[in-house]
C-alpha cells in the first residue's frame, strides 16, 4: 500500500556531527523519489576539507543534491547541503542565505542557527531531526522548533556512533519521535 504524504510538512532539516554520515547515507538510499518538500543537511565538517560530500551523496539518491550558495532558492524534492564554514539562514519559505558570523558551539555551520531560523520561517510545517554528534549543538535549536510548534525527531542515542548530541536532546527537549537509523527514511517518506 502506498503511503500518503502529510501535506503539513514544508521543510525537513537534519543536523548531525560525528557519526552522522553513515546514518545519512543509509537514509538517502531509501527515500522516496517524489518527496513534496526539501531536505536540508547541516553537518559539522572541517572548513577547508575537500568538497566531496555532494558527489558522495548524489551517488545514492535520485533527487538532486545541491550545496547551498548564498541566496539559493528552495525547491521541493531536492536535498541541500550547508557548505563548510557558513551558517545557513532561511530568509523566507523560498530563499536561503549564508552567513559567516562567529562559530556557535565551536561550529560553523551551527545546527542551532539553522534550526532556529527554520523554526521562525516554517513554524509547525517544519520537522527538525538531530543525529549523532559530540557536542551540544542542535539542542537549543530543537527547543525553538518545538516552541514554534514544529516537530522534533531525535536519533535514538543507543544507536548513535557518538551519542552526546542526541542524549542531550532527549534529556532536555520535549520531542515527538525517537528514530532509529534503519527507520529514518520510512519516517520521512510518510511525512
Amino acid at each position: 500500500m502506498m503511503q500518503t504524504q502529510d501535506t503539513n510538512t514544508e521543510m525537513v532539516v537534519i543536523g548531525g556531527s560525528a557519526g552522522s554520515l553513515q546514518v545519512i547515507l543509509e537514509m538517502i538510499k531509501n527515500l522516496n523519489e517524489n518527496l513534496q518538500f526539501p531536505i536540508v543537511l547541516v553537518l559539522h565538517r572541517k572548513a577547508h576539507s575537500a568538497n566531496i560530500l555532494q558527489t558522495l551523496l548524489q551517488q545514492f539518491i535520485a533527487a538532486e543534491v545541491i550545496e547551498i550558495d548564498d541566496k539559493s532558492e528552495i525547491e521541493n524534492g531536492k536535498l541541500y547541503i550547508v557548505p563548510a564554514d557558513y551558517h545557513l539562514l532561511f530568509e523566507n519559505k523560498k530563499m536561503m542565505s549564508l552567513d559567516s558570523s562567529e562559530k556557535m558551539n565551536y561550529s560553523r555551520p551551527s545546527i542551532d542557527v539553522t534550526f532556529r531560523s527554520a523554526a521562525e520561517v516554517f513554524g509547525k510545517k517544519l520537522v527538525g531531526i538531530l543525529l549523532s554528534g559530540a557536542n551540544a549543538d542542535g539542542v537549543e535549536g530543537l527547543y525553538y522548533i518545538k516552541k514554534n510548534e514544529g516537530r522534533v525527531w531525535i536519533q535514538d542515542p543507543e544507536t548513535a556512533e557518538v551519542n552526546f548530541m542526541p542524549r542531550q536532546a532527549v534529556e532536555e527537549i520535549n520531542y515527538d519521535k525517537i528514530v532509529r537509523p534503519e527507520n529514518l527514511a520510512d519516517s520521512i517518506n510518510q511525512l
